[in-house]
């Protein structure tokens, strides 16, 4: 063959190779771009991504349940920043957080209180993962101003005075701390927890260990589905199917009501929620927790744990309790129970209009539903919803139970609600 022939033959395979290679990379440049496309669809429509407010987006999945109360989530463990120094210098970091909430009481007023916590909460892991989620979505603006036209008489100027006054605390707070702005965290995840009442134009955001049985109760007595709250039972409020949440309405449903309903949530002091979620769920018998959470727990913060106490569950300790609580790689997830308010009700992104509290709850529960226009002789019902023998958790019950805890290990605890005791005003517990 020529020299000729030769050299042309060997340059058409070559221009035809590097033919072949510039497509080849072009159709993977294409099958990876729709790669990315198809995580970035599954993304948003996997029920908590950001909110597009012009397409339906899916809901999240709620139900009656008992298990639609676990989130499969090994949330962080929420150690300050400064845990470092707390290592140190122990009694310097416990002074720091007493210094910022008084001794006694519901709290202080707006003020040098408010503006210490401020700059205890933005050093707070949970406050930096809370402002990341407050971009790209709009929420009803400020609370409005109470409607208390329908307010008869006089004797609630106590309960209208503290009212106010814990509206203004939680507003500044929330204004100060910078998570309230724009939230990305998912709308329909947020109001999942909030219960609908229509007919006097009601939310209600449900957190456990607070009054949120009896306020059930209330909720189904407003909506015409029983004529008193005292014949409703505990079944009937928790696992029958009588209310809706406002997760099942679209998202022009939910924003409507967002906008228009009165919206209330009432809280309890976190150490107080928390024992008495422990004594409810563990100290008595229950078919799921103790088979689910108890097994769980005993197994991974027990050594040499028993054969039978392995089996079925029954009998964790307290202390044990904690360690699972606190524990960044738990064995199950957390529980509506003993989940933060802050994570419950989102008290920084949605406006509530209504801030009762448990140590209230009759004087606040009875003022709220003169608000709203309730009928006259519809009072919140004072019984206590299971293990009526049982002593009330009470600051004193709690301290019994904190005892058995290192300081190290209190401490650890109220950093973990920390936002919690802050939003809400709730002075310093037993460290």
């Amino acid at each position: 063959m020529r020299p000729q022939g030769v050299f042309l033959s060997v340059l058409m395979f070559g221009v035809a190779g590097l033919l072949l290679f510039m497509y080849l990379q072009v159709r993977i440049q294409e099958q990876h771009a729709g790669r990315v496309e198809r995580k970035r669809e599954q993304k948003a429509t996997s029920g908590w991504g950001p909110v597009n407010v012009l397409q339906p987006v899916p809901r999240v999945r709620t139900g009656g349940d008992a298990r639609a109360h676990t989130t499969n989530q090994n949330l962080e463990f929420h150690m300050p920043e400064g845990s470092k120094e707390k290592k140190e210098n122990p009694e310097r970091f416990s002074r720091v957080l007493r210094e910022t909430r008084p001794s006694q009481g519901e709290g202080q007023p707006l003020g040098k209180t408010t503006e210490s916590a401020i700059k205890l909460v933005k050093k707070h892991p949970g406050a930096k993962n809370l402002s990341k989620k407050s971009r790209g979505m709009s929420l009803p603006p400020d609370t409005r101003p109470l409607n208390k036209s329908l307010v008869q008489d006089n004797k609630w100027r106590r309960a209208d005075a503290t009212q106010e006054r814990r509206r203004s605390f939680l507003q500044e707070f929330c204004k100060n701390y910078g998570g309230a702005s724009h939230p990305q965290t998912h709308l329909f995840h947020m109001v999942s927890r909030i219960y609908v009442e229509d007919k006097h134009k009601v939310l209600y955001c449900e957190v456990p260990k607070a009054g949120c049985s009896n306020w059930k109760r209330i909720l189904m007595v407003l909506n015409g589905l029983a004529p008193s709250a005292h014949n409703i039972s505990h079944d009937a409020v928790h696992y029958g199917k009588h209310l809706k949440k406002l997760d099942s309405f679209d998202l022009k449903g939910i924003y409507t009501r967002l906008n228009t309903y009165t919206k209330a949530v009432f809280v309890r002091d976190p150490m107080e929620r928390l024992v008495s979620a422990f004594r409810d769920k563990f100290e008595h018998p229950n078919s799921y927790y103790h088979p689910v959470f108890g097994k769980a727990i005993i197994k991974k913060y027990r050594p040499n744990a028993c054969e039978k106490a392995l089996n079925n569950g029954s009998g964790v300790k307290f202390k044990e309790f904690v360690h699972y609580l606190l524990d960044s790689h738990r064995p199950v997830g957390m529980d509506i129970h003993w989940e933060k308010v802050s994570k419950l009700c989102y008290p920084c992104l949605i406006n509530y209009d209504f801030v009762g509290k448990f140590e209230t709850l009759e004087e606040d529960a009875n003022y709220f539903l003169q608000l709203i226009g309730a009928p006259k002789e519809l009072r919140f019902p004072n019984f206590k919803d299971r293990h009526s023998s049982d002593e009330r958790t009470s600051a004193q019950v709690v301290e019994q139970y904190l005892t058995g805890l290192t300081r190290t290990e209190r401490q650890l605890v109220y950093d973990f609600y920390r936002l919690d005791y802050l939003m809400f005003n709730y002075t310093t517990p037993f460290l």
